[in-house]
């Protein structure tokens, strides 16, 4: 078991209710992540590491909403601006319950809530950068400020914004790890072997837990 220490995050990624069973974008099974999250936020707390939430916070008509595009179907890819974009059926949209985390998260030590997706004409899964690859959310900053060197993601989904998020990070210089045990997946068209290529390239380690 690795022995945490005071310059480790845990970035819990969009445990919100949308993305729960019941949700407007259930991922199978999202709810089943929230005990470990709450035991890996103790785990990190009572080493000294940080604990960070991130949470979609999309307006209504948001560009990455099938319903904003009249002939597009929920699940298609279609080019935005800042390249390809799969359109969601509309979720976590600001202020509703959907947006709001899973009343079973119980994480008061967090210490930031980064809220992505928020720019109407642009999606945003890295809690790093916006899908352009370029605009950033400032969670880089905030890591490096308070001395974080080695960063822990979990949370929904593994293949979307679980993994942009870790990819992210290492392409931001930091040690990364995806911890699976902790996160579920959404599959769509091959998108969970798609991540874990990529994260492999990255150089994130996968790992089931810590």
């Amino acid at each position: 078991m690795v022995t945490l220490c005071a310059s480790d995050l845990l970035v819990l990624v969009d445990i919100q209710n949308d993305f729960c069973p019941g949700g407007a974008l259930a991922v199978a099974d999202g709810n089943a992540v929230v005990p470990q999250a709450n035991e890996l936020a103790r785990r990190f707390h009572a080493a000294g590491g940080g604990v960070v939430l991130t949470q979609d916070w999309h307006p209504p008509g948001h560009s990455s909403f099938a319903s904003s595009h009249p002939v597009a179907n929920p699940f298609e890819t279609i080019q935005l601006d800042y390249g390809p974009q799969t359109l969601w059926p509309a979720h976590c949209v600001q202020g509703t319950v959907g947006a709001e985390f899973h009343a079973g998260l119980d994480v008061p030590m967090a210490s930031l809530v980064v809220r992505k997706g928020f720019r109407p004409g642009i999606d945003s899964y890295s809690a790093f950068f916006e899908n352009d690859r370029r605009t950033p959310t400032g969670l880089a900053g905030y890591c490096r400020e308070r001395g974080f060197t080695r960063l822990y993601f979990a949370g929904l989904a593994t293949d979307f914004c679980v993994a942009y998020s870790a990819e992210d990070a290492a392409r931001c210089g930091f040690a990364s790890v995806l911890l699976t045990g902790a996160s579920r997946a959404i599959d769509l068209h091959g998108s969970l072997e798609a991540a874990m290529a990529r994260l492999s390239a990255a150089g994130v380690a996968v790992v089931e837990t810590v």
